[in-house]
């Protein structure tokens, strides 16, 4: 009894992590015979979890939505709150769990009946979180369980992509990862127009089905996707890049300088390398200066000059005679 109940979760537990699974292939992730399979499937209907099978060679088994809620514990009020909680921790990307919140909410959202899926929509609808701060452009959370559900079934993706002027592009990608900061979701995919890999960001995304085939992923584009994307969006789409040496630890670095301004890397005990980028070298020196921190140039050159340039012509302002004759300079405290 033991060994079938640990049998069962385990099913349960693989046709929750994919799309679709032939009766072959789920027997042989068992270790058990497809009549096997069939029998363990009509234990999980009489459970309540609503096991769709398709017969023929193309076939298979897939879990959907019942009229039922599954026995997952939970009644519906309390499952309606979870969902609801997990939107909105996917659509803010709260720091630590946004990931996980897409993945939890993918599971959930598979099997919820339509009455309340109807409620969760709803309760996202007409509420307005206040929130500290700017915010950036939101994700609507069905577009990111979507983007998941794709990576998760190795299946390709058609949508349309708006860039930062405004102008859209029909893509049709293999993705492989979504990957998120406190402020912005990315998804790194192989665009098969392009032949190339490329990082979009969420909130641009407009999916247009049918999606597929399935295919077979790539060897992705860095063992550190994270920091794949942070290069990319801080650095390799700017016409300028810099590496600056900050003269203060990683960890007081890292507490201002947020992924998307940029990557950082140790240098010794009270320093540390960025690298980061901008429109221009004037650009540049203006994002510098904000951070707060004493720093030296590594490169480019032409980035010191910049900076001489800004120095010599705050230092002019100062020098000009105020409203009342007097140099600002003589003011300055």
């Amino acid at each position: 009894m033991l060994e079938t109940s640990a049998r069962l979760l385990r099913l349960l537990s693989l046709l929750q992590a994919h799309r679709e699974w032939s009766g072959a292939d789920l027997a042989g992730r068992l270790g058990v015979t497809p009549r096997t399979v069939r029998r363990d499937v009509d234990r999980l209907r009489e459970l309540g979890y609503p096991v769709n099978a398709s017969p023929g060679t193309g076939g298979g088994y897939q879990l959907g939505a019942g009229a039922e809620l599954p026995p997952l514990l939970l009644d519906d009020d309390e499952a309606v709150a979870v969902a609801v909680g997990l939107r909105t921790a996917a659509g803010q990307g709260i720091e630590g769990i946004g990931e996980s919140s897409v993945r939890a909410l993918a599971k959930l959202e598979q099997v919820l009946p339509s009455r309340l899926r109807r409620r969760v929509g709803a309760l996202n609808a007409f509420t307005v979180p206040m929130l500290r701060g700017p915010q950036p452009s939101a994700v609507d959370p069905t577009v990111l369980t979507e983007l998941a559900n794709a990576c998760r079934d190795s299946e390709r993706l058609r949508f349309e992509y708006r860039d930062h002027a405004g102008s859209s592009t029909r893509r049709t990608v293999e993705p492989y990862r979504l990957v998120c900061t406190e402020h912005r979701w990315y998804l790194v995919a192989w665009d098969v127009d392009r032949d190339d890999w490329r990082t979009f960001r969420a909130d641009r995304i407009t999916p247009r089905p049918p999606h597929g085939p399935r295919f077979t992923p790539r060897t992705p584009p860095a063992e550190n996707l994270a920091e794949y994307v942070s290069r990319g969006v801080s650095t390799r789409a700017y016409a300028t890049n810099a590496v600056v040496r900050l003269l203060v630890p990683l960890e007081e670095a890292a507490a201002r300088i947020s992924p998307s301004a940029g990557t950082l890397e140790a240098s010794g005990n009270d320093s540390c390398v960025l690298r980061t980028g901008a429109a221009s070298l004037d650009v540049m020196v203006i994002h510098v200066m904000l951070m707060g921190f004493e720093f030296e140039i590594v490169e480019p050159a032409e980035l010191v000059d910049a900076i001489r340039t800004a120095r010599d012509r705050l230092s002019r302002a100062l020098e000009r005679p105020g409203p009342e004759g007097a140099p600002i300079t003589a003011r300055v405290t």
